[in-house]
Parts: C-alpha cells; structure tokens; sequence
C-alpha cells in the first residue's frame, strides 16, 4: 500500500478568506516503509501572512516572493500523491486548502486524486481522550524525537508525522512484516493478507509484564471491583471446554 504523509503551511487560518498555502511537504511510504520518495515546495501566496501564522512558521513575504506559484506545482503534487491514500494531521485544514486552491485554478476537485484519508488527530483522539494530541505531544509521548523543531515546517512535519504514525499503529501484524523481510514488504497489503504465512521457525518475541506493571493491573482490576460492587469479569477464569472423547460428550 503507498501511503502519503502531508503537511501545509498557510498564509492563515481560513483558506475561505483568502488565506493561501506556502508550503506543502509530503513523505512516501510504502507498505509501513520510508521510501525516501519525499516532496517539498515552497509556494509563493501573492499576499502576506497573518502575523500569527508567521510567528509560526517564518516564512517571510520577502523569501516566498521568487518561489513558484501555486499553479506552477500543481500537476507534479497531483501527479505524485495520485491514487495514494493520504496521512494527515487535523486533515480537515490541509484538505480545505488544497481543495480552495485547486477551485482557484479551475481544476477538478483535490478530492478526486487521492484514494483515502487517514486523520492522525482523530486517531490519536480515539487512542488518548482528555489528553494533548498535538504533534509535539505525540512526538512525546511516542518518543520520537523533534529538538530540532523550532517552527513549523511541512517537510519536518510530515517526517514527524510519519513516525508518529507508525508507532500509533505498531502491532502484531506490523512486527511480523518487518520480521519476515523485503520480500514480504513488496507485496501490497491486499495480497499479503490473503496469502497464508509460514511461522514456523520464526522467535516470536514474548514480553512479560514486570512487577510494577502486574502491581498496576491489579490496582486497576480493584478500582473495577469497587465499581462493580462484586467480582469483575476480568477475575474470572472460563470454565474449561471438555475435552473430545469425554464422558459428557459420550453421553451427548
């Protein structure tokens, strides 16, 4: 599956208001892999940016004056992220200004080429309630690394993004893809599910939980306990199936 990871920056915050994009980076993935195959431009809006929104990034009127148009890339970003499913933060903002700028020029909808959306904000959301899913706050509490991140950047932030994004969905089934190698990862993820795979041989790592995290599932399994008023379902064992051949199943 090739996947996209996108950002934008702006001229502000409403593109219904004329506010315009002047930067877009984009970071390729392909089957839950960096590819290397990453865009980036700097777009020339033809107006200043709010004050807020250049505190933010610092991409002065005076520095996008002789950087292309949004018109001069369009075909080479529609080209690139074409039939990709997309990866975006708040995806909402980015996509109500690609989609402005595209009606400026009169092109079809943005919306007709790319095949899907992924919002890393809504997931985070759904993982994290009542917690700061900011992209630093992501970074954080994934421990993925943005020091080097002192204003905003499409490029940057897409690279962060990225990171994010694959640790937010690291599961078992992405740690056999990386364990089973290059020739598993060329398969689109379509085929590879419907193919049987081999696990014999293969040391699947097991993690046992240590004390202080034993010490924590009980104290979460009391809390249940409490509130239950009883025994929480998670305390009980299920009975034992019987085993074939037994007296009850004889009899049955």
């Amino acid at each position: 599956m090739r996947q996209i990871v996108l950002d934008t920056e702006t001229t502000g915050l409403n593109a219904r208001t004329g506010d315009r994009i002047i930067e877009i980076g984009g970071v390729e993935l392909v089957n839950r892999r960096l590819t290397g195959n990453n865009l980036h431009f700097y777009v020339n809006p033809e107006r200043d940016s709010d004050p807020g929104a250049l505190a933010v990034h610092g991409l002065t009127t005076e520095f996008l004056s002789d950087k292309p148009k949004f018109g001069e890339i369009a075909d080479e970003l529609r080209d690139y992220l074409r039939d990709a499913e997309l990866i975006i933060h708040n995806a909402p903002f980015d996509l109500g200004f690609l989609e402005a700028e595209f009606a400026l020029l009169g092109l079809p909808p943005f919306k007709e080429h790319y095949a899907g959306v992924i919002d890393t904000l809504v997931q985070a959301k759904a993982m994290f309630p009542g917690k700061r899913n900011s992209l630093d706050a992501l970074c954080d509490r994934f421990g993925v690394s943005n020091a080097h991140r002192t204003l905003h950047g499409a490029l940057l932030d897409s690279e962060l993004l990225a990171e994010v994004y694959l640790s937010m969905t690291r599961g078992q089934e992405s740690l056999v893809i990386d364990m089973l190698g290059e020739a598993t990862t060329q398969q689109s993820t379509a085929t590879a599910a419907r193919k049987a795979v081999s696990f014999e041989g293969m040391a699947l790592p097991v993690l046992a939980a240590d004390e202080a995290e034993v010490q924590a599932h009980e104290a979460v399994l009391n809390d249940l306990d409490k509130a239950t008023k009883g025994t929480s379902v998670w305390r009980r064992e299920p009975a034992p199936e019987p085993a074939v051949g037994s007296a009850d199943v004889q009899a049955a």
